[in-house]
């Protein structure tokens, strides 16, 4: 018998685990997490629920962990877009770009408003952080924009505050089933935070 291949093994653990936070990123936003079970998690995933609890405790853990994973993620895309070359309104047209491109982003808008109510202080504290963590990048954007003579005046936290806001508004729009049937347009959104000339 050959000897197990320990890396391969954590990479297909990661791709169940990948799997299984995907699956339960909508039906939690759809049913909320007050009326989803671990049960329910692992049908949509189509996993046992003696195999779940190979991976994760309780439905709170997936939540908190879909909720880490994707504010991390979206945290690393934004400060790489910062960083990135390039117009601050060329920087904040591919953010708004790549947000409205995510197809379940209505899911982790609703996630991150249904923890922010949460009864556990702890959830609250650390999502809200991350949010407002995640708002220093766009907030350089908008430095840089103002700089750049590009971007209205204010406070560049204050206009981040406001063009993410609005963006997870917009990504409410996009729910399956009640769609508004009109586009959200990164060019449409990116003017809104232009100086007119």
């Amino acid at each position: 018998m050959s000897p197990r291949n320990v890396e391969k093994d954590l990479q297909q653990r990661e791709k169940r685990i990948k799997h299984i936070l995907d699956c339960a990123l909508e039906i939690i936003a759809v049913k909320g997490i007050g009326s989803v079970s671990i049960n329910d998690i692992a049908a949509a995933a189509n996993v046992s629920i003696g195999n779940m609890y190979h991976y994760f405790k309780s439905k709170d853990e997936i939540f908190g962990e879909i909720l880490r994973r994707g504010q991390t993620d979206y945290g690393e895309h934004v400060t790489a877009l910062a960083a990135s070359e390039g117009s601050a309104l060329d920087k904040l047209h591919r953010l708004c770009e790549s947000w409205l491109a995510i197809d379940n982003s209505w899911a982790y808008t609703i996630l991150i408003h249904t923890a922010r109510l949460s009864d556990s202080e702890e959830m609250r504290r650390v999502v809200t952080n991350r949010f407002t963590n995640n708002l220093e990048p766009v907030a350089g954007i908008m430095e840089q924009g103002q700089r750049e003579g590009l971007v209205v005046e204010g406070s560049p936290l204050e206009l981040a505050y406001y063009f993410v806001s609005l963006i997870q508004g917009l990504t409410l729009q996009k729910m399956p089933g009640n769609e508004v049937p009109i586009r959200a347009r990164a060019e449409s959104i990116v003017t809104l935070f232009t100086v007119r000339r």
